[in-house]
């Protein structure tokens, strides 16, 4: 990989990103050709690339599936998931479940008996694509604990194949983007949701997939932005064929991934709009690269408008094809709603079922922010503002005071065991990517380095938005979506730290060893701290002074 640049100090941006188009950067540093600017090389080291990419996959899946069927019960809001998700699966819509006496249908499910069922639809205030993702591993493996935790560990494994081409992609660097993967692979937050039936662990793997589509267009089109500048226009001038990419590929793919992202919680909104933002300023700045005159303009009606429809306007179609299970099922929780309420002024000309569908969508926003709720109380709220140092962690299951002797308690006489299911991110990975964020801000910002925006951007728009409902119970485990930009930042910042391979003239630089030994240390010392933390990931049986001993802070407890 020597023409690998493996810490972005070099063959980065273009004039909107802080650089003229003349060949030196602000401070005067002499830069890459402008082609080489617009689409740096990518690694040379294919087949390696994909080999170790699979190696970290394989060892992230080997985590995630292991003893995935246990505990055999459900684990804290799998009991509302699961069963919704065999729902649609049996009828196509949510149905009720038998309540009485409290917990029958969870009891009689684990015992075998899937006639659980009532005839009345029932209010999930939530989009279906999580439940019909649950629901696939339902159908595969049946009704039972691996089947219905199935799903979130394949997409919480892929989501670390998607992160470690990513990361390669923007850095052009193999390694590096290993490095991203393989911290993803062994945080603890990650790791616990990718082993139960919630619906986050779905809705970081489509937002991931969507912005992985994303880089992979900016590449699209600047190589061809780069390849036009081979064909100059019979006057001499720079040809643009770029200008006129109205049909986008990857954009489209993004818009669609969006859209399932959208159709798994709604809070995927905001990061819909923090990347609709960031992609038009990657357009200008190529536009500005290439020297294109009255690039903002351009860039505004020749991308933005196809940028929208790519991504917003296919977005809201997909979420809108995701509820097709709900439109053809009459029975559905207020599907008659229409019939029932003859539709007055400019709602007549809107469908039936789309207006009875439009007041099912008032419901469930009545639930997330109605009085009702937030009157709510639970013992594991957390405010938004601690989740960066893991202030307020949430438990998912616990087993108390099992005695010596039972259940694999090894504890000495005097001294009961626990079992617990602890949604705890890896402190270390955690506290160092809170500095790597600040880091990757001032990169971003000071050295205008495209790349760094990214993680900026995804870790704002999965967390800020969330100051606005924190009069309500949230969990910490909502952050899962902000992990992989945690990750994505602590890996560019390790990058920076790792230094260039080689000098320009192709000789060895005496940093690299240094910030070898320093990565190599932060990444060894990160996944010691997952594997002490493994017990109360993973719902072993612990004295309990050893599980006190990994309970830090006493709002841990």
């Amino acid at each position: 990989m020597t023409a690998v640049i493996e810490d972005g100090t070099a063959r980065r941006g273009d004039a909107a990103e802080g650089r003229d188009t003349l060949g030196r950067d602000v401070l005067g540093r002499r830069l890459p050709p402008l082609k080489e600017r617009l689409y740096p090389p990518m690694p040379k080291d294919f087949e390696g690339g994909w080999i170790a990419t699979l190696a970290i996959t394989a060892l992230a899946g080997f985590l995630r599936f292991w003893n995935l069927g246990d505990p055999v019960k459900f684990v804290f809001d799998e009991t509302y998931y699961a069963k919704d998700a065999f729902s649609l699966l049996k009828f196509g819509y949510a149905r009720q479940f038998i309540d009485q006496p409290e917990g029958a249908a969870d009891k009689a499910i684990l015992a075998g008996n899937l006639d659980v069922f009532k005839d009345t639809p029932s209010l999930t205030v939530h989009p279906e694509v999580g439940k019909w993702m649950i629901a696939a591993g339902e159908q595969l493996f049946g009704m039972n604990t691996f089947g219905w935790r199935f799903m979130p560990a394949l997409c919480g494994t892929l989501t670390v194949l998607l992160l470690i081409r990513t990361v390669r992609r923007m850095t052009r660097s193999t390694l590096i983007g290993c490095v991203a993967g393989l911290l993803l692979a062994v945080d603890g937050l990650h790791f616990v949701m990718s082993r139960v039936a919630l619906l986050d662990v779905f809705l970081a793997f489509w937002l991931v997939a969507a912005i992985s589509c994303l880089v992979a267009d900016r590449d699209w089109t600047r190589r061809r932005h780069a390849d036009s500048l081979d064909t100059p226009t019979p006057d001499g001038e720079r040809r643009t064929l770029g200008r006129w990419l109205l049909i986008r590929p990857w954009r489209i793919a993004a818009g669609v991934c969006f859209g399932l992202a959208l159709g798994t919680k709604w809070s995927a909104v905001w990061v819909i709009a923090g990347f609709g933002i960031l992609v038009f300023a990657w357009d200008f700045g190529a536009r500005r690269a290439l020297g294109v005159r009255r690039a903002f303009v351009k860039s505004a009606l020749v991308d933005g408008i196809p940028a929208f429809l790519s991504i917003v306007l296919v977005a809201l179609v997909t979420y809108t094809a995701t509820w097709t299970g709900w439109l053809l099922h009459d029975n559905a929780y207020a599907h008659d709603y229409a019939s029932k309420n003859p539709a007055q002024g400019v709602m007549k000309v809107v469908p039936d079922d789309f207006r009875s569908l439009l007041h099912y969508h008032e419901e469930v926003l009545a639930f997330h922010t109605g009085d009702y709720i937030k009157d709510a109380t639970h013992p594991y709220a957390s405010n938004p503002a601690g989740w960066p140092i893991i202030a307020r962690p949430i438990g998912f299951d616990a087993v108390n005071d099992i005695k010596p002797g039972t259940a694999g308690c090894d504890a000495p006489a005097g001294t009961n065991c626990l079992s617990v299911i602890s949604a705890l991110g890896t402190p270390l990975l955690w506290w160092g990517g809170a500095l790597a964020l600040i880091a990757a801000l001032v990169f971003w910002i000071g050295q205008r380095d495209w790349r760094f925006g990214i993680p900026i951007v995804g870790y704002v728009t999965c967390w800020v938005p969330w100051f606005a409902f924190d009069d309500r119970p949230i969990f910490f485990f909502y952050a899962v979506t902000m992990v992989p930009f945690t990750v994505m930042a602590l890996a560019l910042v390790l990058g920076k730290i790792l230094g260039p391979a080689r000098t320009a003239r192709g000789q060895a630089t005496p940093r690299r060893l240094i910030g070898s030994a320093v990565v190599g240390a932060f990444v060894v010392l990160v996944v010691l701290n997952f594997a002490y933390i493994w017990p109360i990931l993973t719902d072993e049986v612990l004295p309990h002074p050893d599980w006190l001993s990994r309970m830090w802070f006493k709002s841990w407890i």
